[in-house]
């Protein structure tokens, strides 16, 4: 029996180079670091192009972040679900919004191809076992609140993107009974008949094992992980490639501090497995990153009451249609308006938001300043004088007309703001998570620095730069992790 060592040097990112007598503790044609959406969606493609496939899970169980989310899938172009539903898109018009949202800067080849792809990677999701119930949920919210299958997840029904693309809502849900917002949602639905079909077809999974370094031969090719289990190390060899697919660094401080300035003292809205190891893995080979400062950010607010109030920044000034993407509304709070943000509605608003069946229970508070004008609220929160004043008085003189010149918010949504006046205080209300990460190609091969793939090396999901280049939509993280996870199955596997 081989004893392991323990392994000294736990943090030592770089490369071992192995040679013909170097012994492996395991073995396959096809090792995938990471068993959330990207993980899964690789182990089942690369099984079934004939290869033997491992999976190596740092935490106890399948799942990942993907698990833990809400589901949403970014999905369109036509799908069946859409059309069931009647909705009309292409892909020429999901490219449209995608990159106007997802910007600046984004990957507009990679887009083109997510795009023309979705049709047919929603029928794959649906053949791999993934129900989607043909119901539209229309009211704003983060989730939708029973097992509907379709919402709008990006702000495409709103200004600016309305007016770029034709709006159609691309947010496609796994059904899930006994539904919980926060607790219990589709990303377990989206996730458990993946790791089924994943196991009959003889998927191996070892779990409880932390990755630290790859392993190479003379010639660079990557060859294998070096990797630990209870502090003992493992070296496991691919024979034809390596997927990493471990997620995001949102819970490595340094990276953030580094990379993400913004996002530090923050919550991050991931899992805490997400420390940034299998970008540092293969940057130690050259590899190329790319958008590492782009963020997510979600805001502490119900969306319900968003769409039914004005959001003003420390100078009182409105500046984000309210009835938006919540993510689209906590990102620019956060980087552009240094997360100052106040929520101001009035009693009937307040009333309307607080009873409607869509009210997100954990937002549901009562707001921090009441007055009786808008002087005196102002005052209250510190705002100059007359700001606030001033952004009411014209909010209010066109939303008695049903338009908003400023911002765009929708008619369903404009009612002047009436008295006694209320506010919310929401700065400090955002948390987010990392976009950015590997720089890879359309077959999810990890590119080097001087652009050229690294043999052996792919990666998809949150530890790549996918879609989003700095904007967001709920949905493309599952969305680009499951689509470029079997691209990178798919490649790896080939001999």
């Amino acid at each position: 029996m081989r004893t392991h060592k323990n392994m000294s040097q736990p943090h030592d990112i770089r490369p071992r180079t192995t040679t013909p007598d170097t012994h492996w503790d395991l073995h396959a044609d096809v090792v995938i670091a990471g068993y959330g959406i990207a993980g899964v969606t690789a182990a089942i493609e690369a099984a079934r192009a004939g290869a033997d496939v491992l999976v190596l899970e740092r935490t106890s169980g399948w799942g990942g972040a993907a698990t833990m989310a809400g589901g949403f899938i970014y999905l369109g172009g036509g799908t069946p679900l859409q059309h069931a539903l009647g909705f009309e898109d292409t892909p020429d018009n999901m490219e449209r919004f995608m990159t106007a949202a997802l910007g600046p800067g984004v990957d507009k080849a990679k887009i083109a191809d997510y795009c023309a792809g979705s049709v047919e990677h929603y029928a794959w999701l649906v053949d791999c076992g993934v129900r989607f119930k043909e119901e539209f949920w229309g009211e704003p919210g983060w989730e939708p609140p029973h097992d509907e299958g379709l919402m709008y997840t990006g702000g495409e029904d709103s200004a600016p993107f309305n007016e770029i693309a034709v709006p159609a809502p691309r947010g496609h849900v796994p059904q899930m009974d006994g539904k919980q917002i926060g607790v219990r949602g589709g990303g377990y639905m989206l996730m458990k008949p993946l790791v089924e079909l994943a196991e009959r077809l003889g998927v191996r999974v070892q779990y409880d094992v932390r990755c630290r370094s790859l392993a190479t031969d003379d010639t660079g090719r990557v060859t294998g992980i070096i990797a630990a289990r209870y502090g003992d190390e493992l070296t496991v060899r691919a024979d034809r490639g390596v997927v990493l697919a471990t997620g995001s660094f949102a819970y490595n401080d340094r990276m953030v501090e580094r990379h993400a300035p913004r996002l530090l003292g923050r919550p991050a809205a991931a899992i805490e497995e997400h420390d940034g190891r299998a970008i540092l893995m293969a940057q130690a080979l050259g590899a190329d990153v790319a958008h590492m400062d782009a963020t997510e950010a979600v805001i502490f607010a119900d969306p319900q009451m968003l769409a039914r109030g004005i959001l003003v920044n420390g100078r009182g000034q409105r500046y984000v249609p309210e009835d938006t993407y919540g993510g689209r509304i906590a990102q620019l709070t956060l980087l552009q308006q240094d997360d100052q943000a106040y929520l101001i509605l009035d009693e009937t608003a307040y009333e309307e938001a607080m009873t409607t069946e869509t009210a997100t229970p954990f937002f549901r508070r009562r707001p921090k300043w009441v007055a009786e004008t808008a002087e005196e609220l102002e005052a209250e929160i510190g705002l100059p004088a007359h700001s606030l004043r001033t952004t009411l008085d014209l909010y209010n003189l066109h939303a008695a007309n049903g338009t908003d010149p400023v911002l765009g918010k929708k008619p369903r949504w404009l009612r002047p703001i009436g008295l006694p006046v209320a506010a919310y205080d929401l700065r400090g209300c955002t948390a987010g998570f990392t976009l950015g990460g590997l720089r890879t190609d359309l077959r999810s091969r990890v590119l080097h620095l001087s652009g050229d793939p690294i043999p052996g090396l792919y990666a998809a999901g949150r530890c790549t730069s996918g879609v989003c280049a700095g904007g967001y939509a709920s949905g493309t993280s599952l969305g680009d992790g499951s689509f470029y996870g079997r691209r990178a199955g798919q490649t790896a596997a080939r001999p």
